[in-house]
């Protein structure tokens, strides 16, 4: 199964990006993205992929892990703020996405931080790349100049604060050539 754990923004939150996105595509084109549907979107903070569903479960699978690794960080006031593309040339990117900005220092490192040591100690591969926290907005096949989209969208969005205070464990199914998410486990922090 290809999992991974993620923060979900609250409704009112998705309301005020949803917004913000319409605010940017009234002032710039849309290039033609393909854009992520509002029930997927997510911050996530540990990346799994494929991963034996057998590893999950009993008193050392990853589930137990990751919940206790959760249990050390305190719940976040966060909020979405500007936009970003990946890779970061904004004249030839293929994803585009919301930041994330925290009251207090770097947004959900730690926690991030923590998972990918847990996931580790349990034998998981895990990418090094470094936390980019984000929320992704759309994506295209080609690389795409999305500067004029990205600007448009730091202008326009900067949603309310709110408290991170829940991680899921998220299973990417895919079905009809999409992917959809099925929340498999739920996790507080604190």
């Amino acid at each position: 199964m290809r999992l991974f754990i993620a923060v979900n923004p609250p409704e009112d939150v998705l309301d005020e990006v949803e917004a913000a996105v319409a605010a940017a595509l009234g002032v710039q084109e849309d290039p033609g993205l393909r854009w992520s549907r509002r029930d997927d979107r997510h911050i996530t903070l540990l990346f799994l992929g494929e991963t034996d569903p057998a590893r999950l479960p009993g008193p050392d699978g990853l589930e137990k892990a990751f919940a206790a690794e959760l249990a050390r960080h305190r719940p976040e006031r966060i909020s979405l703020r500007g936009a970003g593309t990946f890779p970061g040339d904004d004249g030839a990117a293929t994803v585009l996405w919301a930041g994330v900005q925290g009251e207090r220092g770097s947004p959900l490192a730690r926690p991030a931080a923590g998972l990918r040591r847990a996931a580790r100690a349990h034998g998981v591969r895990v990418e090094r790349r470094p936390f980019v926290p984000h929320l992704t907005l759309a994506r295209s096949r080609r690389p795409t100049d999305l500067a004029g989209l990205r600007t448009a969208l730091t202008t326009a969005l900067a949603t309310t604060f709110w408290e991170a205070g829940e991680a899921h464990l998220v299973e990417s199914l895919r079905r009809d050539g999409e992917y959809r998410y099925r929340t498999a486990a739920t996790w507080a922090l604190g």
